[in-house]
């Protein structure tokens, strides 16, 4: 009986995986709330104006482009996503910032390490240290390194071809 390795083939992708940032509130919603804010706004400021304080009304202005600054912002920052790609050979992160600059790092898979707390996920690979998924929530970061260990434990367990097979 002869028992010989079988490899999925050069260059098989074993995981592979795009994140980015969560945002829970829609474009429309997002709409919706600065039109409330709007309203909201409008119905302290101009009483305020007809009694006399018209500053009120300037500040309430500052207090809506100051929250719609802030949502822009955040849905700026939610355009940023990493592909993570684990072949026989390495583990290839792939960053897009939020203004589009892209940013790729290889580490060899051989060696690879998962290290996973709450707050951080770092991918460890001779001595080259990543940080990956900073954007994700603490479940969202731990479920992703759940999923890499077993893909990296899936990879390194050795294949046989039995001639029962």
């Amino acid at each position: 009986m002869t028992e010989t390795p079988v490899s999925p083939g050069p260059g098989a992708v074993h995981f592979a995986t795009s994140v980015s940032p969560h945002r829970s509130l829609s474009p429309e919603g997002f709409k919706w709330v600065i039109r409330g804010a709007i309203a909201a706004n409008l119905a302290i400021g101009l009483p305020m104006l007809v009694v006399g304080a018209w500053p009120v009304l300037g500040f309430m202005g500052l207090d809506i482009w100051l929250l719609w600054w802030l949502f822009k912002r955040s849905y700026l920052d939610a355009r940023r996503s990493e592909t993570l790609v684990l072949t026989d050979s390495e583990l290839l992160v792939d960053r897009v910032a939020p203004d589009g600059e892209r940013e790729e790092h290889r580490l060899d898979a051989y060696w690879l390490r998962i290290e996973a707390t709450e707050e951080r996920l770092v991918v460890v690979s001779k001595g080259n240290r990543l940080v990956i998924g900073r954007f994700l929530s603490p479940d969202a970061r731990l479920a992703l390194a759940e999923q890499l260990k077993a893909a990296l434990a899936d990879m390194r367990t050795p294949r046989f071809e039995h001639d029962w097979d």
